[in-house]
């Protein structure tokens, strides 16, 4: 279809600060538009939400780990599968969907774009590969620079020009979207056997630290003029005390300016780094600290890593993180070494109810969503698999919405939540509108994408999500089994204008765009840079720099975000 006109709908658009209204959308040629001229096909939303659709700010969805991880846990497919329909393809797997069955589930729930959250520049080609086969959604890849050895030697000798030519060239060869780090320096300290504990611990040979890593690529960032911000998991990830370094952390990119955008770092799945205790003994949540920190100082936006108490995979490019879960668990384990880059892990976790860690964490990803007071600096993740799988986002979405709904799932954990953390003292409730910001807009927002994506004004894509509640006849701090059951089926999912999904079924398949970064630098500058790397690729790599980046034709209807630095 062309023209599509969603009438009557109750509207929640905060970009364009619609809270509520009852309006129409109209659609022509997969944009929104202000009238119409043609038969427009009309859907009646009366006594319906209408919001632009959802929007995946970090999700481990597709590359090597999540390959892995399919394979590591053969049980995992036994517990969810959806059979084959006329209009479908068979899935299986509940913490790491296949690649057909996560665009099908993303789109039942509403959402139109996701970002996979770790790219190693290595496994580039195959990370894009696998995105080609998600269906339903417009997607994008971080592309992982915290162990890179061009990176960590040209900050180690100032070369921050140098730097930001590199990275520009490494996110155009990869085809990725963001400058991600994690756990900076420690995993090319996980390549022998050690890690970074501290800001100030030198990553082995190169003698750069995690603090100056960190700022450096910090200001590379903004050089660039890149559409996000830096997406760093920070040191310490899920470690006793965590909270330290967690707000030491936040202080580094001080003094550096932002380049027209609102945030200049992106703390990501911040539950696993809000940790006190110095025993799992005396574990306790440190959630109101990490709050405080991110109420003061607005360039700081943070993605929840919120647990979901099930029993899922976690898999990190945090190497150092994976051994020392497999060492509390003592279930199976997987590492891996990517040359010059990094060095992920994958094992298996189980969430338990009956554990005083799991529901102390159950409760820091509702503490932090709650606590931070502006919404906008809040983006609603599990880190999915980690925290668990991205299908409990409406559960999540129910337990904001509904003090009675947390205080009812509190009762079920282990007790020990009522003295080590703030959870049960915690009055606040999201309204629809703050849920818009937290899952849609202000994910658009600081991906740079919000002239396009995460809004219903004129001009932005035709990404709309229906939902069958009506405000006025439904109270979400009561009936929050109703809110997690209609958040779990769209009534709607409008993908550029086409309705692929209805009353919770898939109605049309389509394949959206790939996002990446297209940046461009001096010309002169771009070119002593490329004999850097032709004369390093020959002397380290184990690939020829033929072979390295990923071709354009590789992607699904690519679309290319380009900006221009100022070297």
């Amino acid at each position: 279809m062309s023209e599509l006109v969603l009438k009557n709908g109750i509207v929640y658009d905060p970009i364009n600060n619609v809270n509520g209204e009852k309006m129409d959308i109209l659609v022509k040629d997969g944009k929104i538009v202000e009238k119409l001229n043609g038969n427009a096909k009309t859907i009646d939303c009366s006594g319906k939400i209408v919001m632009p659709g959802g929007i995946e700010i970090h999700s481990h969805m597709a590359g090597g780990k999540v390959n892995g991880g399919r394979l590591f846990q053969p049980e995992d497919h036994v517990r969810f599968a959806m059979p084959k329909t006329k209009v479908t393809r068979s899935g299986t797997g509940f913490s790491t969907p296949t690649t057909f069955l996560t665009g099908y589930l993303y789109s039942k729930m509403g959402y139109t774009t996701g970002m996979t959250a770790a790219m190693p520049p290595l496994m580039a080609r195959h990370t894009h590969e696998e995105l080609k086969d998600i269906p339903m959604i417009d997607k994008g890849a971080y592309c992982l620079t915290d162990g890179n050895w061009f990176i960590m030697k040209y900050l180690k000798n100032g070369e921050i020009e140098k730097c930001a030519a590199y990275v520009s060239w490494l996110l155009k060869a990869t085809k990725g979207y963001v400058v991600k780090i994690t756990n900076p320096c420690g995993t090319e300290a996980w390549g022998w056997g050690k890690n970074c504990r501290s800001l100030d611990d030198p990553a082995p040979y190169f003698d750069i630290t995690p603090r100056e890593l960190v700022k450096g690529l910090v200001e590379v960032n903004e050089i660039l003029k890149l559409p996000h911000s830096v997406h760093l998991h920070a040191n310490n990830c899920g470690r006793l005390g965590n909270f330290v370094t967690t707000l030491e952390t936040f202080k580094v990119p001080n003094g550096t300016k932002p380049a027209a955008k609102r945030q200049i770092m992106h703390a990501t799945h911040i539950q696993f780094h809000s940790y006190g205790g110095d025993t799992w003994h005396n574990f306790e949540s440190k959630a109101d600290e990490i709050a405080k920190a991110v109420n003061s100082n607005k360039n700081i936006v943070i993605d929840t890593g919120t647990v979901t108490l099930d029993h899922t995979t976690t898999m990190t490019a945090d190497g150092p993180l994976e051994y020392y879960l497999q060492s509390l668990t003592h279930l199976k384990w997987m590492n891996r070494n990517v040359e010059m880059e990094t060095s992920p892990g994958i094992t298996p976790f189980i969430y338990s109810r009956k554990m005083p860690t799991a529901s102390i964490q159950w409760a820091i990803g509702l503490e932090l969503s709650l606590l931070i007071k502006d919404p906008w600096q809040v983006l609603m993740t599990t880190d999915h698999p980690n925290a668990g799988p991205f299908i409990r986002y409406p559960r999540i979405i129910a337990w904001l919405m509904s003090r009675k709904y947390r205080e009812e799932t509190a009762s079920k954990v282990h007790k020990v939540i009522y003295d080590r953390s703030t959870i049960d003292g915690i009055d606040r409730e999201y309204s629809f509108y703050d849920i818009a910001i937290v899952t849609r807009a202000g994910e658009a927002k600081a991906l740079g994408l919000s002239d396009r994506k995460g809004h219903l004004g004129v001009g932005a894509d035709a990404d709309i999500a229906v939902y069958d509640i009506n405000p006025s006849e439904i109270d979400p701090s009561r009936d929050y089994k109703e809110i997690e059951k209609k958040f779990s089926s769209a009534a709607y999912t409008i993908k550029d204008g086409e309705i692929l999904v209805k009353n919770g079924e898939i109605v049309q398949t389509r394949y959206g765009r790939t996002l990446w970064v297209n940046s461009k630098v001096d010309g002169e500058l771009e070119k002593e840079v490329m004999k850097d790397i032709e004369y390093n690729f020959k002397r380290y790599y184990s690939v020829n720099l033929a072979n390295y980046p990923v071709r354009e034709e590789v992607l699904t209807r690519s679309t290319e975000v380009t900006r221009s630095a100022s070297v």
